[in-house]
């Protein structure tokens, strides 16, 4: 592979709070070996937010250079449950389920990584953890200690709590640890929060002789409330498979205080452009914001028609003009109209939209989840999406 040093330069340049060790990742990137970046995924959810799209935006650019990211589905960790930032244990999750969330997670992740098999190779770690034997696990437990394990801060929160730690908890990091080892990792790319799991990755590495794997962490930023990291249960998150419309009016909501940073972790413009921005008034900034964003994941003119939309509704208190027009049986459910028509990703999210009253038919709430349609007429789902239903 060619070595480019304004790309090198270009990668660490942004959205980067740490490396181990840049001296490491330097030596392999000036290699000119392809590089295999691990990407690790549980899929416990369908979804995927901006918060996600940080590491897999900065794994694009690897890829843009030759590299490799190997998307490595949890399958098997899934139904263990990654611990991770969690005061309680990880409800588990069937494999239907899984394997439902799955799909939709790398249809959402293929809108920013590049899909093509030289610089993208998918797994699962089912592959190897199905066909371990048991004197093989023992062998790993073997190699590393309890008390490094439990160092872990939501751990020492719950001892401190009085609350339980599960066996299977504690055994997580070492799973994800030796996948790095199965996929003979060179880099991975995370937030914060999985750094423990990647250093212990790195220990299983060396064991096994291996070259460690180099860790980049990502900046994270807070939600759309402005205090908790983006989070689908807090609903404080932009999805990516969200409407342009939904992203728009979303990002809208976005404290002034966040504008500057949201333009330097999620769009693409320099550090230059967003100073000159910030110096905007915050409704005009944040309107470019959405329209950046928005850019990226749907194209810029779907930007453009979210913004005019967006004018229309609030701006200008209007409906939208040609509203797309969904033709039903009169007594279909809302939940599963929501759902089939994917407004959102499962029945759970559909009922948490009615029960917040976020759907509204000619201006009345549908509150109720069990609700059926019964009548035509101009509908609003979620803050900022009008469509019109005609029942027969």
């Amino acid at each position: 592979m060619k070595i480019n040093e304004d790309k090198i330069n270009n990668i660490f340049s942004r959205n980067i709070e740490q490396i181990v060790t840049k001296e490491e990742l330097l030596k392999k990137l000036r290699s000119g070996k392809q590089l295999r970046i691990k990407h690790g995924v549980d899929v416990t959810s369908a979804s995927l937010h901006l918060g996600h799209a940080v590491n897999y935006r900065k794994m694009r650019e690897f890829q843009e250079m030759g590299h490799k990211v190997v998307f490595l589905i949890g399958d098997f960790t899934t139904q263990i449950g990654d611990p991770t930032g969690k005061s309680k244990t990880r409800p588990e999750l069937s494999p239907k389920e899984i394997e439902n969330n799955l799909k939709t997670y790398l249809k959402q992740a293929t809108k920013i990584l590049i899909n093509n098999p030289k610089v993208l190779e998918v797994r699962r770690n089912s592959e190897w953890y199905k066909k371990m034997k048991l004197n093989e696990f023992l062998g790993l437990l073997r190699k590393i200690t309890h008390a490094r394990l439990i160092e872990r801060d939501m751990f020492q929160k719950r001892i401190k709590n009085n609350e339980e730690i599960y066996e299977h908890e504690t055994m997580y990091p070492i799973l994800q640890g030796y996948d790095s080892v199965m996929l003979k990792s060179d880099l991975t790319i995370i937030g914060t929060d999985q750094l423990f799991n990647e250093m212990v990755g790195r220990h299983y590495q060396q064991i096994f002789k291996q070259e460690p794997q180099s860790i980049i962490t990502t900046a994270i930023t807070p939600g759309l409330d402005g205090k908790e990291k983006m989070s689908k249960s807090l609903n404080n998150f932009v999805g990516i498979a969200d409407s342009p419309e939904n992203k728009f009016g979303k990002i809208m909501t976005l404290p002034d205080g966040l504008i500057g940073d949201y333009f330097l972790v999620h769009t693409n413009l320099s550090k230059e452009e967003t100073e000159e921005i910030k110096k905007e008034k915050p409704f005009a900034a944040k309107k470019r914001l959405a329209m950046e964003i928005i850019k990226i994941y749907d194209g810029s003119v779907a930007a453009e028609k979210a913004k005019e939309n967006f004018e229309k509704i609030f701006s200008r208190k209007e409906t939208p003009d040609d509203l797309k027009t969904y033709k039903l049986q009169v007594g279909e459910s809302w939940v599963d109209f929501l759902v089939d028509e994917q407004f959102v990703l499962s029945r759970t999210e559909a009922k948490r939209l009615l029960y917040d009253g976020a759907v509204e038919m000619d201006g009345i709430k549908i509150s109720s989840q069990t609700k059926r349609i019964e009548k035509s007429g101009t509908a609003r789902i979620g803050k900022h999406k009008f469509i019109k239903i005609e029942v027969k």
